[in-house]
């Protein structure tokens, strides 16, 4: 019986065995197809999207747009995120070096999961640290971001992440993902990619970052949120040489270096890229406008619209770096030392910055400006009534303002800060190739950050006697005159009914005196008045009007006389294009901005076309030349020549010039001082300065220091100076090019100059409305 009793038992463990066993192989295989299912199911899409193939051959990466010079420099972007491409061969050897030690020592070993590490974190319940491999990590970073933290969804995230990081090793080299990591990566402070964190922290190119400073960076992966430099300079040290500590273990640094890199302090250039900052500020956020308008008319080949933000776009520009600098230095020396002078005036003002005018019509500015504020605008949209916006702008506030010796903190009502700011003198200055209109600088005002207000291609302002060449082109062309041709500066009326005249014109001299029998090249030298008025009177205006449309001039002009003393509000761009085409022989060339733009695969997606044409026979162009020429020789612009000062040469910024080249050019100074200009040519570039304050009652009481010649040519002088210092440029100081068998007379007699200091100031080219 026992026997029989031991035979049942064993034979019902054994088959107490084999079915455990099947049941453990029926559980095993279940999980094993669950898993497999899982993995299948989350490879279809079918627990949540997956990226496609066409996703993971252009992954959405929100590049921001960049704006290149003609010399290859960056000169800003348009961004939402600060993020911009970089090609592995472009990251530094150090800092592949080091991520790779510190975030995937096996990642050229395995196929975008590391099966070991993936062990030791499941044995170790993810205690011994987790096993993202790099590839995983991009994969995150491009296609879900950080991911949920609910466990389950989590899984189903993390599973995902092993599939697409697969795709991506099939699909990308190894190299390719290392820089599509570096360049996706958040560091924090606006900066996305590596090429932007070395910009925003180090102010540096990525190549040149030394190992300590790739160190820091590579630690920022980590956490960029919890190791960022400027709020936690000590944590990211520390993290640094761990950084340092692992590219020692992978034999990349010696022990040596490592001690030595490890006792280096975190030393930051840190600067915030912002669309206000930086280089052709006012060129850019023109440019800015007119990419909205391009993107509605040029569509992606899928018919969609193009982003500026993120679409990775590479705008090409003419303007030249380097020349574009010299333009803000000018602009800035100049503006500063003659802003010094202004404030010197203005004390003595008690109506400052506004001179002749009532306190009815200060009131009105002064209110206007208010209206028109940032500070108005938002306690609007907080339902404030105008009483109450009106008290607070009368209350004294913390606030910092501008000045030429930098930023500074003050307490002052927000009505006085508008009054204060009112006092600034502005400037305008734009220079141009005149053979191919590219615009090589560009500069709309004295500082971006605190006025906006572009005074190249938004401001249009009253040219006074710069308007002249045109009256005198007209001349030439329909009267047959030359330079060297004479008439009478002597007194001269319009009467009522002439020319749309409504009350009889007698234009005067600024001197109030008459120089008798004089060359159309003397009188354009200096100025004259009355030789401009007579001019006009022969051709009419409709006659300069044409003309000066054909110009490039898009602005409306009164058929009326005046126009020939410059009562004209142009551009400072369309006043550039227009002498542009005396410089060209006389055909007109629109001002061209943009080279090309490309896409973020380097494909052109757009190329303007240059527009031109025939205003002038090259004779006649020529002849406006050699008068303009006149004036830079023994007029109101000699000062570019001449050693010796006068009244205000200590606002003559940068003096003396002592150019010898030759140079075309005309001042222009409006009524009462409220405008100053300087147009000044050589054979390669035409350059045009505009100087005054925003509101035309805001002026210098003198003709000393409003007067162009005072005002805007030292702006001239100065970024000329720089211009011709830097050899790169080859700005050129050859003759014009003077036409063959040029049958108008040009050259003409000069008797020995006899220095008259009354004629290069007095050159304001004044107007009776």
């Amino acid at each position: 019986m026992a026997i029989k009793k031991n035979n049942n038992q064993a034979k019902n463990i054994e088959r107490d065995a084999t079915y455990y066993k099947k049941k453990f192989w029926k559980i095993f295989f279940y999980a094993l197809g669950s898993i497999a299912l899982f993995f299948l199911f989350a490879s279809w899409g079918l627990l949540g999207s997956m990226p496609s193939f066409e996703d993971l051959e252009n992954p959405d990466s929100n590049l921001a747009t960049e704006i290149i010079s003609s010399d290859g420099v960056v000169l800003g972007k348009y961004f939402e995120k600060n993020r911009s491409q970089l090609k592995y061969a472009d990251l530094p050897k150090n800092l592949v070096q080091a991520l790779v030690a510190t975030e995937d020592a096996r990642f050229y070993e395995h196929s975008g999961i590391d099966g070991r590490g993936t062990l030791r974190a499941i044995a170790s319940v993810g205690t011994s640290g987790g096993a993202s491999t790099l590839t995983q990590q991009l994969a995150k970073q491009l296609f879900h971001g950080e991911g949920s933290k609910f466990l389950p969804f989590r899984i189903v995230q993390k599973v995902k992440e092993w599939i697409i990081a697969i795709r991506l090793e099939r699909q990308y080299t190894k190299n390719e993902i290392i820089a599509m990591y570096c360049n996706v990566y958040d560091f924090g402070n606006n900066s996305v990619g590596v090429s932007s964190a070395a910009k925003t922290y180090f102010s540096k190119e990525p190549k040149d970052l030394t190992i300590d400073e790739s160190a820091m960076l590579v630690g920022m992966f980590k956490n960029s949120g919890l190791y960022n430099p400027v709020r936690n300079p000590e944590g990211v040290k520390n993290r640094r040489n761990v950084v340092l500590l692992q590219m020692e273990k992978g034999k990349i640094i010696t022990e040596d270096q490592k001690v030595k890199l490890q006792s280096l302090p975190i030393v930051l250039h840190f600067k915030l890229e912002t669309h206000k900052d930086g280089t052709a500020t006012y060129f850019r956020e023109y440019l800015r406008d007119y990419m909205k308008k391009w993107v509605e008319e040029n569509k992606k080949p899928d018919g969609s619209d193009y982003d500026i933000y993120k679409d990775g776009l590479k705008i090409y520009t003419t303007i030249d770096s380097r020349m574009q600098l010299h333009a803000e230095e000018a602009v800035a020396a100049h503006m500063a030392n003659l802003q010094q002078q202004f404030f010197i005036e203005a004390k003595r003002n008690k109506n400052a910055p506004f001179v002749n005018i009532s306190t009815k019509e200060t009131e009105r500015i002064l209110n206007q400006a208010m209206k028109s504020s940032h500070r108005w605008e938002v306690m609007k949209s907080q339902d404030k009534s105008d009483d109450e916006i009106v008290k607070s702008f009368n209350e004294k506030t913390k606030m910092t303002v501008f000045s030429w010796k930098g930023e500074r903190d003050t307490i002052m009502t927000p009505l006085d800060s508008i009054r204060y700011y009112k006092h600034f003198l502005q400037s305008g200055l734009m220079a141009m190739e005149p053979q191919t209109g590219n615009i090589k600088a560009w500069v709309g005002g004295i500082n971006y950050k605190y006025f906006q207000y572009d005074h190249v291609g938004q401001g249009a302002r009253q040219v006074g006697s710069t308007f002249k060449p045109f009256v005198y082109a007209t001349a030439i062309e329909q009267l047959n005159m030359s330079p060297c041709d004479s008439i009478i500066d002597s007194p001269f009326t319009i009467p009522v009914g002439r020319h749309h005249v409504t009350e009889s014109w007698t234009p005067k001299n600024s001197d109030n005196r008459y120089r008798g029998m004089v060359t159309l090249k003397r009188a354009l030298a200096n100025s004259i008045n009355t030789i401009s008025a007579k001019l006009m009177d022969k051709v009419g205006p409709e006659a300069v009007v044409e003309l000066t449309h054909k110009l490039g001039v898009k602005s409306e002009i009164p058929l009326q006389p005046s126009i020939a003393l410059g009562a004209v509000e142009i551009t400072v761009e369309d006043m550039v294009a227009a002498y542009s085409t005396f410089a060209n022989q006389g055909v007109y060339t629109k001002p061209q901005f943009l080279s090309r733009i490309e896409d973020k695969s380097g494909t052109i997606i757009y190329e303007p076309i240059p527009e031109s044409h025939d205003v002038l026979n090259k004779d006649i162009a020529f002849a406006v030349i050699k008068l303009l020429e006149g004036v830079t020789e023994g007029g109101s612009g000699d000062r570019l020549r001449t050693t010796y000062g006068g009244d205000g040469d200590n606002r003559w910024t940068g003096y003396p010039y002592q150019f010898r080249n030759p140079i075309a050019g005309k001042t222009g100074t409006t009524q009462n001082q409220s405008d100053g200009w300087f147009m000044g040519m050589v054979p390669n570039l035409v350059t045009g300065v505009w100087v005054g304050c925003e509101d035309r009652s805001a002026r210098f009481k003198s003709i000393t220091y409003g007067q162009g010649a005072t005002a805007a040519l030292p702006v001239w002088a100065y970024f000329m100076k720089l211009c011709y210092a830097d050899s790169g440029l080859k700005v050129s100081k050859e003759n014009f090019n003077r036409p063959p068998n040029l049958s108008i007379k040009v050259d003409c007699y000069s008797a020995p100059k006899v220095k008259d200091t009354t004629d290069i100031q007095q050159d304001t080219g004044e107007f009776e409305l």
